[in-house]
């Protein structure tokens, strides 16, 4: 395989290369993304990074020069708030020049990461699975490009995979754990609601190994969407003070009430909305909701079709993002 990973200097990407760098199939990768950090890159013989802008189609097709056989599209503007340009650039407009530049160069396949964000609905959902209908309207403008970009692919003649990925945590997290502990030494992280939250967490490198089964898959398997997860279920607060204890911090007993949490959020938006530049407020409604409302996936189907089974516990993704955390530089900003 020759292999080109979007999004390769992000958290699933650099842990993606990781873990195809190891697989005797692979020939060659090319890495792309934005920035690239010391703490998320790799050196090795196969592997060479070209950075750059996906939503440049001169730069997408300076890409395919070199010959590519399959794709991994990791790339994605991930956050709960901001304008739909800026999302429909960074999650659709590239997804469509390297659906163009792979249908021109005969790619083999393409593996598209999008989100679970598609599901939410702003109430508990247990077990979903991906024949479930969608919202009618969806969440933010994240889960509503990302959408767009499934449909992109699933109007083009590749043979495609779509994994929706739950919760990503592990060595190299920069998103989930890291903004939960900084809000936790500002004084500012509350248990909100009862504390009863079932949700699935995903060790990084599982999803990496179902990226490595879709790379791989029959034809039978293409052109569909597969949920990944490590199908063990979690109380999520219990989880972030466990989190919290082995870096010998706390969760404040305080509990916030949901319906309070909801409607500060709601007035922190819409004041958002009414200021300059509409900055990211410090809570959204889509963040409150992802911490009180109970999401589990059905991963039968990537079991069943891909050949899926978790490679690592949720306990092993804990240690594994403990021992890194606790071994960054003081000063080291990761967010």
């Amino acid at each position: 395989m020759q292999l080109l990973v979007t999004g390769a200097t992000g958290f699933l990407g650099y842990r993606t290369i990781e873990y195809l760098l190891q697989q005797t199939g692979v020939d060659s990768i090319l890495a792309t993304g934005r920035t690239l950090k010391p703490s998320h890159s790799h050196q090795h013989p196969k592997l060479r990074y070209q950075l750059g802008d996906l939503s440049d189609s001169a730069f997408v097709a300076s890409l395919f020069d070199t010959p590519i056989t399959h794709v991994v599209n990791c790339a994605s503007l991930s956050s709960p708030w901001g304008a739909y340009q800026a999302f429909y650039q960074a999650n659709c407009l590239s997804q469509q020049y390297l659906i163009q530049q792979s249908e021109r160069n005969g790619v083999q396949k393409f593996v598209y990461i999008s989100s679970p964000s598609v599901y939410f609905t702003g109430t508990d959902r247990l077990q979903i699975s991906e024949d479930e209908a969608l919202p009618k309207k969806f969440v933010n403008v994240y889960a509503a490009t990302k959408y767009e970009a499934e449909q992109l692919l699933a109007t083009s003649r590749l043979a495609f995979i779509t994994l929706r990925p739950r919760a990503l945590i592990g060595r190299g997290d920069t998103v989930i754990m890291p903004r939960l502990i900084r809000s936790q030494r500002e004084g500012k992280l509350k248990t909100i609601g009862k504390g009863d939250t079932l949700v699935d967490l995903t060790h990084v490198a599982n999803v990496a190994h179902a990226i490595w089964l879709a790379l791989q898959a029959p034809p039978a398997a293409t052109r569909q969407v597969y949920n990944i997860s490590n199908g063990e279920p979690v109380k999520l607060w219990p989880y972030i003070e466990k989190v919290l204890q082995e870096l010998s911090l706390s969760l404040p007993k305080q509990k916030v009430p949901e319906r309070v949490a909801y409607i500060a959020a709601q007035l922190m938006e819409w004041s958002a909305q009414l200021r300059p530049g509409k900055q990211e407020p410090a809570l959204t409604t889509y963040s409150i909701g992802t911490l009180t409302k109970s999401m589990t996936l059905d991963i039968s189907k990537a079991q069943k079709l891909l050949g899926y089974s978790p490679q690592f516990s949720t306990q092993e993704a804990l240690d594994e993002f403990i021992t890194w955390y606790k071994s960054l530089p003081s000063d080291a900003s990761i967010l």
